[in-house]
């Protein structure tokens, strides 16, 4: 059989032509069909705090935005159904949860709730816009501010189907989240590939968080349990020892976000601090709101002014409620209502928590009672992360 000689040069021309035309093929291919490469289409944003830190005021701010679906500590119903075991013990079932319902994926109440519920069987339901307008509840526009006690007397009787239905007619999904104490737990829905994943981390002075737990002792107590693994029994923390790990989970926190942290947290980590969003409202929230791809309506920014100048501090009774307050007021309350000996044993169970975090510590009781004398430092002063990657901002 006769064969055909092919000078070199022709294959090597050959060869680069295809080669080309393959990658040229590729590359055309690839601009058509991104969805592999693509974020999930919803936002995922978890307001990351701890008990009496202003998280509820702040899930609200998400809350009644037209764009969010929003639940308040869903994983109340695993501590409540496991309350005998630790929040060590319990972290890993917290954060499945926290996942489907990221996923609108409600099935994994199943677990935690009776087989037959409506909306209003759901730990503060009441709290989402998003289950108090349509489709969740005929009864308002998504546009809507709505209130609590409104919402639970229109649409409490509702199906529990409804709430995932809502979920999925939204762009972002909002869970405020009150029981993780490690961001490294969070690891697992950072790099999942169906979540589109950022944190808000909300932090708080640790002398008013005390002030305000001892507003809600009772309440409290069987959580404070938990986190002190007590087998169940009730803990009113009369010790600090609950605001001792609610401290070094912050600086934990910190620490792992902005020290050396793993490259899928960047840009998808941000601070807060309780007393910089009550002294200007419209700012803070406009950079959590820019953080989270969301922008202010008009009608938002009439509501968080109003909710952010009422009069006084608030009442005892509405501890867990959203009124109208004196917010810069309900910041500083700490100093005029808790004794100074109080003060001093927070400062040495926290003091790792209140350096880091920006607060001058007190030296007297004249120091804590002088108004004038600004606790809260300037962002500039201290050596804290505002957000991911810029550590030394």
């Amino acid at each position: 059989m006769a064969r055909i000689r092919i000078p070199s040069t022709i294959v090597v021309i050959f060869v680069t032509v295809q080669t080309g035309f393959l990658l040229f093929m590729y590359a055309r291919y690839s601009s058509f069909t991104p969805q592999s490469e693509e974020k999930p289409s919803q936002v995922h944003i978890l307001i990351l705090s701890s008990w009496r830190s202003g998280s509820s005021f702040v899930g609200q701010l998400f809350s009644q935005h037209p764009s969010v679906f929003y639940l308040m500590e869903p994983a109340w119903h695993v501590w409540v159904t496991m309350y005998q075991n630790s929040a060590k013990v319990l972290r890993m079932a917290v954060r499945d949860l926290v996942r489907s319902v990221f996923l609108c994926d409600m099935s994994v109440f199943d677990a935690y709730m009776p087989r037959k519920r409506n909306l209003s069987d759901l730990f503060q339901w009441a709290a989402s816009r998003a289950l108090c307008s349509a489709p969740a509840c005929d009864s308002f526009q998504r546009t809507d501010i709505t209130s609590e006690m409104a919402c639970k007397t229109l649409c409490g009787r509702y199906p529990f189907s409804k709430v995932e239905e809502a979920c999925k007619t939204y762009s972002h999904v909002v869970i405020k989240e009150v029981r993780f104490f490690d961001l490294q737990v969070l690891y697992p829905l950072l790099t999942d590939p169906s979540l589109n994943l950022k944190i808000i981390h909300l932090v708080r002075d640790p002398r008013a968080v005390v002030k305000s737990r001892e507003q809600s002792v009772k309440a409290l107590a069987r959580d404070n349990g938990i986190v002190l693994n007590t087998n169940g029994s009730n803990v009113e923390d009369s010790k600090y020892k609950v605001m001792q790990e609610v401290c070094r989970s912050h600086i934990q926190i910190y620490e792992t976000a902005s020290l050396k942290p793993p490259n899928f947290l960047k840009d998808r980590y941000l601070m807060v601090r309780f007393e910089d969003l009550v002294r200007d409202p419209l700012s803070e929230i406009s950079e959590m709101y820019k953080f989270a791809d969301l922008s202010l309506t008009p009608r938002l920014k009439s509501w968080i002014y109003n909710i952010t100048h009422g009069q006084g501090p608030g009442k005892k009774k509405e501890a867990f409620k959203i009124t109208s307050r004196d917010a810069v007021s309900v910041s500083q309350a700490w100093r005029n209502v808790l004794s100074f000996q109080k003060v001093k044993k927070i400062q040495e169970v926290c003091k790792g928590a209140i350096n880091i975090l920006g607060y001058q510590l007190v030296d007297s009781e004249k120091e804590q009672r002088d108004l004038t004398l600004d606790l809260v430092l300037p962002r500039r002063q201290n050596q804290f992360s505002w957000s991911s990657f810029n550590p030394k901002r």
